[in-house]
């Protein structure tokens, strides 16, 4: 059997290297032949095979382990975070200026690279350490026969002919062909999404299935035994497995999410603009106005640093470390930093059925007479027939026991069993008969179709009436309404003997008379309906995506409070081509039958749509589609291949913290985009100021050494925007990227601030015929207490600091950052930087423009708002 050991793994031993695996394809099919057969092709008894042959059959099929992805070392990993558009600006921006001996302006460049890299990897590390301590937590044996008799290997060790023991609680280990079996119930759910065990049989199939769900005689990889026992000979290991076949294609998947597409997408933006800028830039001072080859290049890439928000890979991971704290605090770990900003821009949610939706658990939900009215005899004939049967209870006997446990007066202490005839595949029937009431009296339970067959009358009301052709009739109506409500249905019977028998026989179930139905459901989970409502709120589609029957489907969604608009399987899904299917995917919120395959294909038209997608789930099936979303989410209780695939791992099945997930997401993303409008808007003006000012200006309007300390002081000024509030209307929708609206607002918005640059130019020539130090002083302070109190009335679109507050930390900063630059002529460090002390007249004339650029640009702002929305 497969047991699960709550102990850490000791260290494996040295494994051999395999420099070829010997395919698994056989000529024949598993599930059609009798184990006669396989035992023959696969060279193997019925007592499994002796040491050496299973090891040199390791040697040749391989380990039974899954696909995984190659993982890189520490310093690979380190180093692909470098690798980004925006951090190779950064890199050639530093090199640059090192080589034109600004060596402060290339170490502050480079330490914000560092800096960005090294956090991001130190936080997403901390959550894989979490996850695979997770993960390390099981290791996983099973029983197989070796030279004859039992013995405990890794799942791993498995190979093709091996014979493996299946028990209650089992995980079966690879694929197998059942030899025997006895109540055998296996539980497929994470592999198919169905939420019912199926029945096993060892019976070879009269036709070559269609699909797995079909292959009553084969138990896959990953799946469980609920019930029963078995025996089972192992068909396929490792890749060759359904789970392997999966693992396959998630180990060869390159995805890349919304919040990677929109950094990169901006990052070209702001390469293009400051291309143009540098380059026109530099041929107005070097070619026009003839200043020297050295200066102008260092001039020119001042600049390019200028229009550089070079803090942004810092602030980006700043906000998603804290976004990641936050969620950690909720019992959520966030695997990849970027997922958290998805998490807020989905505006569609996909969900598996089972165990997210559902509980993952079968209860009993009606018990009813012929007519489908609550009838408490027949809560009591299920009752006997599970308490007094001596066979493996399989998962519907303990949810009825289960169920009575909880019921006040019920007792069946009072009734003495006779006899029993065991369920079997054949008859689909389990009897037992009991003393009751003074009578002898056989009770069946079983699939309604075999019950029926055996009734000649039924009950109703307490009367007994003959069961005709056309009684039959309604009666199975019944029954298939509660079948087409989504339960799983079972039919109670019973037969009264007057006559003492020593022995009962399975001859004796019939002349039956039919008593009602149990019918039963994996049901929702208290928290759906509120999640799922809750998600509408925040402007989040939900679809269902199982591999559950349609029926089954069909009803779970009613009771979670989610309209089904347009519903569509897997083999309508197939038929399509993609763009049918882009168009389906819009009108269509429910999915059943679904392969893993078909997820992740749903998943893929969605994009096509330009949707940010985040998926729910957690077993084997679910995996491709974990992967392809934008945000994979699942739990900790999930199968490790599920886990590994998912971006955010939920500690607790608790789908409130689905709310927690998207207000986290749209708040990191919305100071995200806090800075990006600030940073883009306020550089691009002081470039279009540089512009203008190099045309007219005898002088360089500042020197490369200042800009570059303005642009460090304002982006200290910065860092505390992780921590400011965010106003409730912003995180109301998705916020996915809008590269296009950030490009808008920087072209709206930055010549704002170039107006008072040319103020301030005007001032400083014409008021104070400023000297070249005179004036590159006043535009520094000017420049740089603009730019740092501008994020009062670019974090909101309401009134500054009256209807939206920001954090105590900015207010801090900025006014910290504020008080340097105002000081900074002042002190003795004003030499190193070129600076020369201002006249009180100009302070109090740059309090007065201060002012009217904040109103200038808070009414511009309502404008752009106006015009092109709060995106």
């Amino acid at each position: 059997m497969c047991a699960v050991k709550n102990v850490k793994p000791k260290k494996e031993k040295e494994r051999f290297h395999l420099t070829s695996v010997k395919p698994q394809v056989y000529d024949f099919d598993c599930s059609e032949c009798d184990t006669s057969v396989i035992f023959s092709k696969l060279d193997t008894t019925d007592k499994g095979l002796t040491d050496k042959e299973a090891k040199v059959r390791l040697h040749e099929y391989g380990y039974n382990e899954p696909a995984r992805k190659k993982e890189l070392g520490v310093a690979a990993q380190i180093l692909t975070k470098f690798f980004n558009p925006l951090n190779m600006v950064l890199i050639v921006i530093g090199g640059f200026s090192l080589f034109s001996g600004d060596t402060i302006s290339a170490i502050l460049v480079l330490a914000m690279i560092i800096l960005s890299v090294f956090l991001s990897y130190f936080q997403e590390y901390r959550s894989g350490r979490e996850v695979e301590k997770l993960m390390e937590m099981v290791t996983t044996q099973t029983t197989v026969y070796r030279n004859g008799k039992p013995k405990e290997v890794n799942i791993n060790e498995l190979v093709p002919g091996d014979i493996v023991d299946l028990f209650a609680g089992d995980m079966i280990p690879a694929d197998l062909r059942i030899m025997s079996c006895k109540d055998l119930f296996l539980n497929q759910a994470t592999l198919t999404g169905e939420s019912m065990p199926l029945e096993k049989t060892s019976k070879p199939l009269g036709k070559k299935p269609g699909s797995i769900t079909e292959m009553t005689n084969i138990a896959f990889m990953g799946s469980s035994v609920v019930s029963g026992t078995g025996l089972g000979v192992v068909v396929k290991t490792g890749l060759y497995t359904q789970f392997g076949e999966l693992s396959k294609r998630l180990a060869t998947m390159q995805v890349e999410s919304s919040f990677d597409k929109g950094v990169n997408q901006f990052t070209w933006v702001m390469i293009r603009v400051m291309m143009v800028m540098v380059v026109v830039i530099f041929l107005i001072n070097w070619f026009f106005k003839k200043t020297a080859l050295i200066d102008s290049l260092k001039f020119s890439l001042a600049v390019a640093v200028g229009l550089t928000p070079e803090m942004l890979p810092l602030i980006i991971t700043i906000n998603l470390s804290k976004g990641a704290i936050q969620m950690a605090k909720k019992k959520v770990i966030v695997k990849r930093l970027n997922s958290i900003q998805n998490f807020g821009a989905m505006d569609i949610l996909c969900t598996d059925k089972t165990g997210t939706l559902t509980m993952d658990k079968v209860v009993l939900e009606k018990y009813c007479d012929v007519m489908r009215n609550e009838d408490k005899d027949v809560l009591k004939y299920a009752c006997l027939n599970s308490y007094y049967q001596t066979g493996l209870k399989n998962i519907l006997d303990r949810a009825i026991l289960k169920y009575v446990n909880k019921q006040e007066g019920f007792d069946i202490t009072n009734y003495k069993k006779v006899d029993e005839m065991p369920f079997d595949f054949s008859r689909r029937i389990m009897s037992v008969v009991v003393e009751m009431d003074g009578k002898t009296r056989l009770i069946s339970k079983g699939a309604p179709e075999e019950i029926f067959k055996r009734c000649t009358k039924y009950e109703l009301e307490g009367d007994i009436l003959d069961m005709e052709y056309l009684i039959l009739a309604d009666l199975k109506e019944e029954y298939e309404r509660l079948s087409a409500d989504g339960f799983r249905v079972l039919a109670l019977a019973y037969r009264d003997f007057t006559d003492k028998k020593a022995e009962f026989t399975k001859d004796d179930e019939s002349e039956l008379i039919l008593e009602g139905y149990v019918a039963f459901l994996d049901p929702p989970k208290a928290s759906t309906e509120k999640a799922i409502k809750m998600l509408r709120h925040y402007g989040v589609q939900v679809k269902v995506l199982t591999g559950d029957n349609e029926l089954v489907t069909k009803k779970i969604c009613s009771e979670v409070g989610l309209d089904v608009k347009g519903m569509m399987t897997g083999e309508a899904v197939e038929k399509m081509d993609d763009k049918a299917l882009q168009a389906a995917v819009e009108t269509t919120n429910v999915f059943a039958r679904l392969s893993p395959m078909q997820k992740e294909r749903i998943i893929h038209s969605l994009h096509a749509n330009k949707h940010i997608v985040g998926f729910l789930g957690d077993g084997i099936n679910d995996a491709l589609a974990l992967k392809a979303s934008d945000v994979g989410i699942s739990v900790n209780n999930a199968v490790d291949i599920a886990k590994e695939s998912a971006d955010i791992i939920l500690l607790e099945k608790k789908l409130s913290v689905l709310e927690d997930g998207v207000i986290e997401g749209r708040r990191t993303f919305s100071n995200i985009t806090k800075y990006i409008k600030m940073a883009s808007s306020s550089n691009f003006g002081n470039m279009l100021s540089m512009t203008g000012a190099s045309i007219f200006l005898p002088f360089l309007p500042m020197t490369a050494i200042q800009i570059l300390f303005n642009n460090f002081l304002y982006d200290m000024s910065q860092t505390a925007i992780p921590t400011d509030a965010v106003d409730e209307d912003l995180i109301q929708t998705p916020t996915p990227w809008n590269v296009k609206s950030i490009r808008n607002y920087m072209f709206f918005i930055g010549p704002v601030s170039s107006i008072f640059d040319f103020m301030t130019f005007a001032v400083m020539l014409y008021v104070f015929h400023a000297s070249p130090e005179l004036f590159h002083t006043g535009w520094f302070v000017e420049s740089l207490i603009t730019q740092t109190v501008v994020i009062y009335v670019i974090r909101t679109t309401k009134i500054p600091i009256f209807e939206s507050r920001p954090s105590k930390f900015l207010v801090f900063t900025s006014l910290a950052i504020m008080a340097v630059g105002l000081i900074m002529p002042f002190t003795p460090m004003a030499n190193w930087f070129g600076f020369v002390k201002p006249s009180a007249k100009y302070f109090l004339i740059l309090e007065a423009m201060v002012a009217a650029y904040l109103f200038l640009v808070y009414f511009v702002q309502k404008l752009y708002i106006k015009r092109f929305g709060k995106e």
